[in-house]
């Protein structure tokens, strides 16, 4: 199973992913980073891996759908069977989701379907919830929705910072994501409508 990783910033969740690889843990390669920030560290830390990068950037591009379909071509050359979005800083359109249908997971910082969009952590910190999580979900056309594969709390303690909780949360996306594409790759994933099946073996 060949993995595209779609990243914009510093790449936390892709080095969680590509030590699960080199481990063994998943039965897979990571192929090809997608990446469409120039200065983000995570085109570092694929270079040092020796991982292909592909940099598309917006404002190269006339369309959102232009720009999605040079995504598109990166992913066919590259014959990529499993999109990973790892922080990756843009609302994909259908034309992508669509082409890989059930084959585009996200991570999320909440427990969905609580605190969707761009600042999950924050807002489930100012809204003083006790318990927020982490979210791994197909990917769907509308943004934070698709069926859930797996989720994990985590609590908000008295005396946490927004940058105590941040760093709890990191560490369970970095635990709960490898073993989403480990799921995946061994062909445990069942999508039942809005819900997925982990099926029994998984091992």
């Amino acid at each position: 199973m060949k993995i595209a990783i779609f990243a914009s910033g510093r790449g936390t969740n892709f080095s969680a992913i590509l030590n699960a690889v080199k481990k063994g843990r998943i039965k897979g390669k990571v192929a090809l980073l997608v990446c469409d920030n120039p200065k983000a560290a995570v085109i570092k830390k694929a270079t040092r891996a020796k991982i292909k990068i592909a940099l598309v950037e917006k404002k190269d591009y006339l369309s959102k759908d232009d720009f999605e379909k040079q995504v598109i071509r990166h992913l066919k050359e590259n014959k990529i069977d499993l999109v990973v979005l790892a922080g990756f800083m843009r609302i994909l359109g259908a034309r992508l989701v669509r082409g890989y249908k059930n084959k585009i997971i996200n991570i999320h910082p909440a427990l969905l379907p609580s605190f969707k969009g761009a600042c999950g952590i924050k807002d489930a910190f100012d809204y003083g919830a006790k318990v927020t999580g982490v979210t791994v979900h197909f990917v769907d056309e509308k943004t934070d929705h698709g069926p859930i594969i797996l989720q994990e709390p985590v609590e908000i303690k008295q005396g946490d910072t927004l940058e105590s909780l941040e760093a709890r949360i990191h560490k369970s996306e970095h635990r709960l994501y490898p073993e989403a594409i480990r799921l995946y790759a061994r062909g445990k994933l069942k999508i039942e409508g809005r819900k997925v099946r982990i099926l029994k073996g998984a091992g």
